[in-house]
């Protein structure tokens, strides 16, 4: 079933679309964003303004369109900050149902927050932890302190940024008092709730929304020296940044004398220049007071809350949370299902590949979290053979770092989509634009290392027969035996799969010096 969700915020207006999985889990096929600025009238925020509420139903009107275009089935919109507040929101909802034919449903700062957290479960891997997640909008900020998909504390301040901004004129060059005055509102709005917040001992904190995004647009830009038009194609989810960039950030914003000034700063989308010094304030008080030392920042929010919950109210098991204490593994097998992979052939490597790295341990000396990049390259490495079969590394790697997988960073899904390419054919290379590109030595050496592993694993599986029972590595001090062992009632003996990974195995003798024999048990 294809639904889509709206949200009317005041800063922007989001659409996503998303196809609904059996296991309860979904897939965004498109997505817009619209700049409306719906609460633009003051920073009491009582009215709509004639002007706005006109940009907001032209916007609806686009959105309306694209859904017709994409047949979807069901439709929610959800009205947040500017229409809940406004004393004239029934004229717009009236407009909407008239003019559009889209019924909008106004929710509660607290629901907002429940939905949020709902959405930030399915793109960044915090569903086990006790979590606190905010989101800066326009009108409002929401704080939420959860743990396995259960709200446990949720508080929606009137802390936005268009609100701020109006308030205390900080569009401009604010004065020294005014950014005083607004950090003394911010506190004081904040402080009641930030004990609570505190009391519930969270261990990982998370962040939404366009502000957040745009603050760590500026952060990653300024790590790496991009420009602003490179720093817009830098992937954020799961992105962190520190509480002391974020002071950096402030302090780069506040030194300004001009929004036009400002948006000549790198990484920073010029649309938000006359409201980025309120949203960076409201952020930079809320690390403060809460005690958050780094921020994960996530690119699903409330609209995809929406979609999680409609679906969750769709099915009768249950079952709804299935797989998002997962949503690492679920995002890549997403990918294999849609680039039509042999998923048998590829658990298969999958399985062999994590046998040789828990068995070579004392060989390259890795962590958990590499094994699952080996894992996850491995459910992926012959994605690419839908584009072409001679060249398929190099269209997996092709899609995998263009992929927009959850709850990686961009250099986890270079690593991972490295991995991949070099399953086959040419070893890594610093000739290699997508080796190049690795951030450090260290992660081209962590590539080539697990490289080495997934290419006799790919090679023990010539046959894409599943063949191969297990392996057992005995590590001597110049060499590595890998005696196999076939499945019971095997169609044949192993010759072809010994064939294909002594073809292989170069690589794995390069990195760790040692020569590999494969025996047949």
């Amino acid at each position: 079933m294809r639904i889509a969700a709206i949200d009317l915020g005041t800063n922007s207006f989001h659409l996503v679309i998303a196809d609904t999985k059996p296991n309860g889990s979904f897939r965004v096929v498109a997505s817009e964003k619209e700049m409306v600025r719906l609460g633009e009238s003051g920073a009491d925020m009582k009215l709509l303004t004639e002007e706005a509420m006109e940009r907001g139903i032209a916007c609806l009107r686009r959105f309306k369109a694209i859904i017709a275009a994409r047949k979807v089935k069901a439709i929610r919109a959800i009205a947040t900050s500017a229409i809940r507040e406004a004393e004239n929101r029934d004229i717009f909802i009236r407009r909407a149902r008239a003019e559009v034919g889209i019924s909008i449903d106004i929710i509660s700062g607290v629901e907002e927050g429940r939905l949020i957290y709902l959405g930030v479960l399915q793109a960044v891997p915090i569903f086990s932890k006790r979590s606190l997640v905010l989101d800066i909008g326009g009108g409002s900020t929401e704080y939420v302190v959860g743990e396995r998909g259960s709200v446990k504390v949720v508080a929606s301040l009137k802390l936005g940024a268009i609100r701020l901004t109006k308030k205390f004129g900080l569009a401009e060059r604010p004065s020294l008092r005014a950014i005083e005055s607004a950090r003394k509102h911010i506190v004081g709005e904040l402080t009641p709730i930030s004990r609570e917040i505190r009391k519930r001992k969270f261990i990982v904190a998370a962040g939404s929304s366009g502000t957040i995004q745009a603050i760590a647009s500026i952060i990653a830009a300024t790590r790496t020296g991009l420009t602003s038009s490179q720093a817009i194609n830098v992937r954020l989810n799961n992105f962190k940044f520190s509480y002391s960039e974020v002071r950096v950030v402030v302090r780069k914003l506040l030194s300004e004398s001009s929004a036009i000034d400002r948006k000549r700063i790198p990484g920073l989308d010029e649309k938000r220049a006359d409201i980025i010094i309120a949203g960076a304030l409201i952020l930079e008080e809320s690390m403060r007071l809460l005690g958050i030392k780094e921020l994960m920042v996530s690119s699903y929010a409330l609209r995809e809350g929406v979609i999680y919950d409609y679906i969750r109210h769709l099915r009768t098991d249950g079952s709804a949370h299935g797989k998002i204490s997962d949503v690492r593994e679920q995002s890549v097998r997403h990918l294999g299902e849609i680039s039509n992979y042999e998923q048998t052939h590829a658990e298969h490597v999958a399985a062999l590949s994590l046998s040789l790295f828990d068995q070579t341990l004392r060989l390259h000396h890795l962590g958990t979290d590499e094994r699952k990049y080996l894992y996850y390259a491995s459910l992926l490495h012959d994605i690419g053979y839908h584009i072409s079969h001679t060249e398929h590394h190099q269209h997996s790697y092709y899609i995998i770092s263009h992929a927009d997988l959850l709850g990686f960073t961009n250099e986890e899904i270079e690593i991972i989509a490295n991995i991949a390419r070099y399953h086959r054919k040419s070893h890594p290379k610093l000739k290699h634009e997508g080796f190049a590109r690795l951030q450090s030595d260290e992660h081209r050496d962590l590539v080539r290392k697990l490289s080495a592993i997934i290419r006799i694993a790919e090679g023990l599986d010539r046959g894409n027969i599943s063949i191969i029972r297990s392996v057992d590595c005995r590590i001597n001090r110049n060499s590595v035996e890998i005696r196999l062992k076939p499945k019971k009632n095997a169609p044949r003996d192993l010759e072809l799969e010994i064939w294909g990974a002594e073809r292989k195995k170069m690589l794995f003798e390069e990195v760790y010096g040692r020569q590999v024999r494969f025996v047949e048990v």
